[in-house]
């Protein structure tokens, strides 16, 4: 995986408590029981720690782990 895939990884576990056997690339918000309120909390800290801005529709798109590591690579996130 890549740096970015295992930097969100850790936001996950450690930010999150997902468990690291619930987080894989075809992982959804809902397979790793993030509500809406989570996935906000998510977006802010994965830009926090990225660097990159993610726009509310970007947010609204995102269903899997695979999904959001490929817009943060994108976007020139540097884990």
């Amino acid at each position: 995986m890549s740096a970015v895939y295992d930097k969100v990884a850790d936001i996950l576990a450690e930010k999150f408590g997902v468990p690291t056997d619930d987080i894989s690339p075809e992982a959804t918000f809902e397979d790793m029981d993030l509500d809406s309120l989570d996935l906000v909390e998510f977006a802010l800290a994965a830009e926090e720690e990225l660097g990159v801005r993610i726009s509310d529709e970007e947010a609204e798109d995102l269903k899997t782990l695979n999904d959001t590591v490929s817009l943060l690579e994108s976007k020139g996130a540097k884990a």
